[in-house]
């Protein structure tokens, strides 16, 4: 598949934070045939538009023979607007879940002329955006897929974040100023200029602490590092997969992401004004709920919990039975874990295939 990706200019993008992203654009790739049905499927923390193409093939659901899939870039992943691409460093604007998603809905309305979706599936934070569509725009898909995540922050997830976060600025003699916030001084630009030495420690120092939390202790018990993705030892695992990927990373970048990441929740909008079981109550579009069993920061209770706000008929709650934890649901390093969810998503989608009819008609109705 092709590395390229275009990008849609938005303008002065104004944020819920109240802050702008002056000439914001985002970043986006497309598969298949734009009059088939669409799906959106949102970038992951850290992820690039190619680090979701694991789940698409004319094998898979997400078959570009069947449907237009749209990837979309995350604010903040160097792709879409972010710190690492602006014409000079300095203070990043507060961004949201709802901000994206506000985005992508422009992208496809404004700039693609599609009218409804068949539907938004994410894994972790593209999942958390999976959620926000389903209750930012209820009638605008059939179907949501989030896996691996969820739809309000936890609290202990909040606090895994920070420990990622501190790790990560603590080369930069700042501290966390709490759960949600960018801890550097965001007046300067000094604070923003980050020195080799500085991104070498600091992004090395983000990338062990990560590696506690995104596999589960039985992946680490049965050394799956070492029987299934090759490494030779422990060390060679924390140094060759968690600090080669941390370091291919900006700073600033995952910052905005982590905050972003911190402050998820669906609730945190009109007209719910912090309900929360009103905005999960509100989502219209048949819902697979998929967890996995060991996921670290998105257990099943959390996902349990977000089916039984949704109306009857809504949601389906079904759980990856994977020791992978959060890798279960990506990116494709679990060949067993990919088929699992492929299977999922096909049933899914074939047993709610009315809703597919309906869809495509309302498109085409909407272009004549």
């Amino acid at each position: 598949m092709s590395q390229e990706y275009e990008t849609f200019q938005l303008g002065d993008w104004k944020l819920q934070s109240g802050e702008n992203i002056n000439n914001a654009y985002i970043a986006y790739k497309t598969f298949g045939d734009p009059n088939t049905p669409a799906i959106v499927y949102p970038t992951w923390f850290s992820g690039a538009i190619s680090d979701n193409f694991w789940l698409i093939g004319e094998d898979k659901l997400l078959n570009p023979k069947k449907f237009y899939i749209i990837v979309t870039a995350l604010f903040g992943n160097g792709q879409s607007s972010s710190p690492s691409n602006q014409p000079s460093p300095g203070p990043f604007p507060k961004v949201s879940f709802y901000d994206n998603v506000r985005a992508q809905h422009e992208l496809v309305t404004k700039h693609m002329g599609i009218t409804h979706l068949r539907a938004v599936v994410g894994w972790s934070m593209g999942g958390a955006q999976s959620y926000q569509w389903a209750t930012q725009y209820p009638d605008f898909m059939d179907i949501v897929v989030p896996f691996c995540t969820s739809a309000k922050t936890s609290l202990h997830n909040q606090v895994f974040l920070e420990g990622v976060k501190s790790a990560l600025i603590a080369v930069k003699k700042s501290r966390s100023s709490g759960s949600g916030e960018i801890s550097l001084d965001r007046k300067t630009v000094e604070a923003h200029t980050w020195s080799a030495e500085e991104k070498d420690v600091g992004l090395k120092a983000l990338g062990r602490v990560y590696a506690g939390w995104g596999f589960s202790q039985a992946f680490y018990r049965h050394k799956l590092y070492e029987t299934v993705l090759g490494f030779k030892g422990l060390e060679d695992f924390m140094v060759n997969f968690w600090e080669k990927w941390a370091c291919s990373k900006e700073p600033e970048n995952l910052l905005v992401l982590l905050q972003t990441w911190q402050n998820g929740d669906v609730s945190q909008q009109e007209p719910y004004n912090g309900d929360f079981e009103k905005a999960m109550a509100s989502i219209k579009a048949k819902a697979l709920i998929l967890p996995a069993k060991t996921d670290l920061y998105f257990p099943p209770e959390d996902s349990e919990y977000e089916v039984s706000c949704m109306k009857p008929g809504v949601g389906t709650l079904d759980i990856f039975p994977s020791i992978w934890g959060h890798w279960a649901g990506g990116p494709g390093d679990s060949k067993e874990d990919v088929e699992w969810l492929d299977n999922k998503l096909t049933q899914f989608f074939e047993d709610n295939r009315g809703d597919e009819v309906n869809s495509l008609t309302e498109q085409v109705q909407n272009a004549l």
